[in-house]
């Protein structure tokens, strides 16, 4: 039976379902709507899981009861997720659900920014409009001492 509390116990993800048949299906609602978007049919109830995940994403942002909250999230702007369409929230779905689990892996620590770049101190007295600057101030003469130009 369809409610029943047996059935209720087994389904570990939010989201999705399984058919008579066995495939898994996946379908959203869409906020403050008694519409849905249909996310597709699936042969594992983790790639319905998925494609769930990346509809919420594409409707609430980070906000919301993900079946697999360390996992990475499709990479969508704010702008252009709040522009996205039923038909782009399912094709983002679909494409999510089938990407390879290395693309899926938790996100790592953003790396901290490079600092900014420091000016050398013996580029601060070159004169590039002095008559005595030429080409040859450019090329190294020797790769391997890189240091010859600051010379």
């Amino acid at each position: 039976m369809a409610g029943s509390p047996e059935r209720e116990e087994k389904r570990e993800f939010k989201g999705i379902r399984m058919r008579r048949w066995g495939k898994w299906v996946s379908e959203i609602r869409i906020p403050r709507s008694r519409t849905r978007i249909w996310l597709g049919s699936y042969d594992t109830p983790e790639k319905a899981a998925r494609a769930y995940d990346a509809a919420l994403y594409c409707l609430h942002g980070g906000r919301g009861r993900f079946n697999f909250p360390d996992e990475a999230r499709p990479v969508v702007s704010e702008e252009l997720r709040q522009a996205l369409s039923k038909s782009d929230i399912k094709a983002i779905a679909a494409h999510f659900a089938a990407a390879p689990a290395a693309a899926r892996l938790h996100l790592p620590p953003s790396p901290p920014p490079p600092p900014p770049p420091q000016e050398h101190p013996a580029a601060a007295d070159v004169d590039c409009g002095s008559p005595s600057f030429g080409l040859d101030d450019f090329f190294l003469r020797d790769p391997s001492r890189p240091w010859d130009l600051l010379l």
